[in-house]
């Protein structure tokens, strides 16, 4: 018995035949190809490829700071540079100690704030003092606990507040005088101050070198010469007020009388701090080396009118 082959018809799913009467091969499309629009575009656009190369570069942007590394890793991690950096750290520490040190030494820039503790009774106590100081008796700074009292307590005690507010009074009192002269510009009244400041730091620096030179052990610091060299500004501003308001003769009067006053302060001020015990108690000065500190504080004070009058004498005509 013999068994016949059948050819069954077996449909492909992956493609279709054809057949056109002209005997033409069949055209076979596949189904996994993407079929062509009427207008030639495709109808789903494959995305697959673009999200897997954007992934990758997503890795391969975390990884690369992770594989790269800190650049300044390897340079911290050196010994040599800790020790470096260690060095130059206690060095620097070294300089500031050794520059605050050395600056306290010459301008206590810490003891700053007790200069400015006045209140209003003293600065008119103070202003009465310096142009009327011929019926002031006690001149002695009072102490507590081996503490000079702040200067609101006790007039006798050298303030900054005075100094530094009669310079900038000063200065626009000279540029009052300079505009009635129809004499005022910007760079006048800048030379007028710079000149007044200058002035002051060569006395104040005059005065150190001679208490060098004389070798006196004195409790008077740079703040405390500076503020005794301010007060004259004083003085200055009733002269040159005075002249403004009453003519030259009115300065010439006033500046005098405020020459008279100033001269009489410091004497009387400096004593205490310069001459020996002896001297402030009134005695009679012995001594080759009393002596000299009696001339270093007859001229400091009369220090004090040369400067005033140089300073005013060109503002009043």
């Amino acid at each position: 018995m013999t068994a016949t082959l059948r050819p069954s018809t077996v449909p492909l799913a992956f493609a279709h035949a054809d057949v056109t009467e002209s005997g033409e091969k069949p055209n076979m499309r596949l189904r996994n190809t993407s079929a062509d629009s009427p207008d030639g575009s495709q109808l789903f656009e494959d995305t697959s490829g673009a999200a897997a190369a954007s992934q990758t570069g997503y890795s391969n942007q975390q990884a690369g700071p992770q594989a790269a590394g800190f650049p300044g890793q390897s340079i911290l991690s050196d010994p040599m540079s800790n020790l470096a950096m260690a060095y130059g750290s206690s060095l620097a520490s070294q300089g500031r100690e050794m520059v605050d040190k050395n600056l306290d030494r010459f301008i206590p820039i810490s003891k700053l704030k007790y200069y400015f503790a006045v209140d209003t009774v003293y600065v008119g106590k103070k202003l009465g003092l310096l142009v009327f100081p011929y019926m002031h008796e006690n001149w002695e700074v009072s102490y507590q606990q081996d503490t000079p009292v702040a200067p609101r307590f006790d007039v006798n005690a050298p303030d900054l507040y005075i100094p530094a507010m009669g310079f900038i009074t000063y200065v626009l009192v000279a540029g009052l005088a300079l505009g009635t002269q129809n004499r005022f510009s910007p760079e006048l009244l800048g030379v007028q101050a710079s000149s007044a400041l200058v002035w002051l730091i060569m006395e104040v620096l005059a005065v150190l070198l001679s208490l060098y030179l004389v070798t006196v052990n004195t409790d008077l610091t740079t703040i405390d010469l500076l503020a005794f060299s301010g007060y004259k500004y004083v003085g200055m501003i009733i002269g040159v007020v005075a002249g403004l308001m009453f003519g030259r003769s009115a300065y010439y009067l006033s500046l005098l009388w405020c020459c008279v006053a100033i001269f009489v302060f410091m004497i009387r001020t400096l004593r205490l701090k310069l001459l020996s015990e002896a001297a402030a108690e009134g005695r009679l000065v012995r001594g080759t080396r009393n002596q000299l500190r009696m001339y270093l504080t007859m001229s400091i004070a009369a220090a004090q009118p040369i400067f005033m009058y140089w300073l005013t004498y060109h503002l009043i005509r």
